[in-house]
């Protein structure tokens, strides 16, 4: 039996460094057009913004996932089978992965990987309490780089990799096959991964799920300033960058952007970055998927899909994938 204790404990810890992060942030201001990786946006502050927007009433991905998750549990888990180890990509508050891991019959362990250390802790320790049959195996990292997994004390039938949460439609077309190349070798000859996706719709109900009324999401868009300030000693006035997320349909994407509000200059490692007034600098996409665009990309990666679960307003799946 697994306590929070042992949770804790187990927690293997390669959180990004000042140098890592200070290195990534100088490679994205020397683009054109200038972009900052949205994985930095998870600080401790970051990630209690992200829950507070996925509760807004204009987000509709969260809830959607959820109620789908609760509608279709006893399928996945029949798909998937006993005795799994659950890996979670960007594993957040853990709110999904609780009603999964209560559906999947005698789970072995649960690796949960996150970069915010915060959200990490939090989260392993209430599942730990809620699910004390289930070995916790916490890892401290940004899952876009490799990881070498914990093993579990009792060894399980297969692995499945959860990738909740629409998180692979940040990554540009490239990163995403990547990103699903990585997961196939991970899962292992046998292993599943079971990955949520935003689907195509009305433009404008895409669009407010990324400019809520309350202002939440700005928020969490600027506090990544606010991060890289306080954490790598740069100097962006939050005061003269805004948020921007318009929703493009030839590239089936949400582009978030912080846009200079003036002409200044930006200081980073004893770098000067100028922006003009009106730049636009890019922090974060968010694809969304068609059927067919889904099953392309997931192909370049040598996956293909083994099962699909649809909710019908708005619309929004689960896939589960396996090797092609």
């Amino acid at each position: 039996m697994s306590t929070v204790s042992d949770a804790l404990d187990a927690l293997t810890d390669l959180q990004p460094d000042r140098a890592r992060i200070t290195a990534d942030i100088l490679h994205g201001l020397s683009l054109q057009p200038r972009q900052l990786p949205s994985k930095y946006f998870y600080d401790a502050r970051g990630s209690a913004l992200f829950e507070q927007i996925t509760r807004q009433p204009e987000y509709y991905p969260t809830r959607t996932e959820l109620q789908l998750l609760r509608d279709v549990s006893g399928e996945i888990a029949r798909a998937v089978g006993p005795r799994v180890h659950v890996v979670e990509l960007g594993s957040g508050s853990g709110r999904k992965t609780e009603h999964l891991l209560h559906a999947l019959v005698e789970p072995v362990a649960y690796t949960p990987i996150e970069i915010s250390r915060a959200a990490l802790l939090d989260s392993v320790a209430r599942l730990a309490e809620a699910l004390p049959d289930i070995e916790m195996l916490p890892v401290c990292a940004d899952f876009t780089r490799p990881v070498e997994l914990p093993e579990p004390q009792n060894e399980p039938a297969r692995r499945l990799l959860f990738f909740p949460g629409s998180t692979l439609g940040n990554f540009a077309h490239d990163d995403a096959v990547a990103l699903l190349d990585a997961m196939r070798q991970t899962m292992g000859p046998n292993g599943l991964a079971l990955i949520g996706i935003d689907l195509h719709k009305d433009p404008a109900l895409i669009e407010a799920a990324y400019n809520d009324a309350a202002g939440v999401t700005a928020a969490f868009t600027l506090n990544l300033l606010q991060r890289l300030n306080r954490e790598i000693g740069s100097d962006f006035d939050l005061a003269s960058f805004q948020h921007r997320a318009r929703y493009s349909v030839p590239r089936l994407r949400i582009e978030t952007e912080l846009v200079s509000t003036r002409a200044q200059r930006v200081h980073v490692a004893g770098r000067s970055f100028d922006f003009a007034k009106g730049e636009a600098m890019t922090v974060e996409y968010s694809h969304k998927y068609t059927d067919a665009s889904f099953a392309a990309l997931v192909a370049e990666a040598g996956l293909r899909v083994r099962t699909q679960w649809d909710a019908a307003s708005p619309a929004f799946g689960l896939r589960l994938l396996q090797r092609a």
